[in-house]
């Protein structure tokens, strides 16, 4: 008999198999090795394979297509509705074999290897400015336990190091100046490495011609622009503006019934880096904005009836929806014209 259709389900180690015939009967339910698992599939003919988009998902699915096969990606949420009962891996394989077949599943568009090197860069320089942070936070409570403070922002921190640098055991402890010196030195060296990311990054912009128009939204800078050109290499997997920012997750969610509309705080869904990503940039437009009112007359009067985060909200939602336009119809950003007074 043989395999038309097939849910993996994939671990670190353990695969799960589940496959079904054309008469809609199990033929295999197996677990593999990681090893066994190309050398399973290789001896397959053509069928359709569905997984979960997880961890390593993407790299399985590109080397499943090398072979010949169908490979559908689905969100992991939706697949949990297809589980009948207790959650175990045959069960999660089961589930997916099911997923898959459906015609109103939503699937999930295969990444390339070169779309995740891109944006490895980013999620490589969002750890370093974590890191980054809780070294200068430390170096800030430590001085502060010896009564040496300093204010805040790039200065500060510079005043704080040239007191690590200087002091020669007259304000600090031998061992608090030799654990302060090892922070400094490793807040010098996330700095390098920053750097190093981040040239890369402008690089990537520079070349990417759909990187540069979307840096002429305001709000968007080129951490944004490189961002979302590489998240949505095909605007076309969306239908509208609206349903991409919804797949970020900057709009309300809804808990409607009974013809009631309920309408709470934003879905927070999608892609957590490029929403917090968006979510920044408007923060930083709004306090352009509010020095010049007569330029921004929409942001002015939107500040004049909600607080401040939610106006940041509604601009991130309007910039995720032009960077779709621009992306799906070209074009640079037009600012729109102001009314005559």
């Amino acid at each position: 008999m043989q395999i038309t259709t097939i849910g993996l389900d994939i671990a670190k180690n353990v695969f799960q198999v589940h496959g079904i015939g054309a008469a809609q009967k199990v033929i295999v339910r197996k677990q593999l090795r990681r090893g066994q698992v190309m050398a399973f599939f290789e001896a397959l003919a053509p069928c359709l394979i569905g997984m979960e988009a997880c961890a390593t998902s993407h790299h399985w699915a590109r080397e499943l297509t090398k072979l010949g096969h169908m490979v559908r990606l689905m969100p992991a949420k939706d697949v949990r509705a297809y589980v009948k009962r207790n959650k175990n891996d045959a069960a999660d394989a089961e589930a997916i074999c099911e997923a898959v077949r459906r015609p109103t599943m939503r699937f999930v568009r295969i990444k390339s290897a070169e779309q995740q090197g891109q944006l490895m860069l980013h999620r490589a320089r969002d750890l370093l400015m974590r890191q980054r942070t809780q070294v200068i936070n430390a170096l800030r409570a430590h001085l502060a336990e010896f009564g040496i403070t300093a204010a805040q922002g790039r200065e500060g921190i510079k005043e704080l190091l040239a007191v690590v640098v200087q002091d020669e055991g007259s304000r600090l402890p031998v061992d608090a100046h030799a654990s302060l010196t090892v922070l400094a030195a490793q807040l010098q060296s996330v700095q390098t490495m920053i750097g190093t990311l981040e040239k890369r990054i402008i690089a990537q912009h520079r070349s990417n011609e759909a990187s540069k128009r979307l840096e002429t939204i305001p709000g968007i800078g080129v951490i944004g622009a490189t961002t979302i050109a590489a998240v949505v290499p095909d605007p076309r997997v969306f239908r509208s503006g609206r349903d991409f920012a919804a797949w970020i997750g900057i709009v309300p969610r809804q808990d409607s019934t009974g013809g009631k509309q309920k309408l709470g705080p934003i879905s927070k869904q999608g892609d957590q880096y490029l929403r917090r990503i968006l979510i920044v940039g408007a923060h930083a437009f709004l306090r352009r904005a509010r020095q010049q009112p007569d330029k921004y007359p929409w942001l002015t009067q939107l500040l004049a009836r909600r607080p401040f985060k939610v106006v940041a909200v509604a601009l991130a939602n309007k910039m995720a929806r032009i960077a779709w336009a621009l992306l799906a119809k070209g074009g640079t950003y037009r600012a729109p014209q102001l009314a005559a007074v």
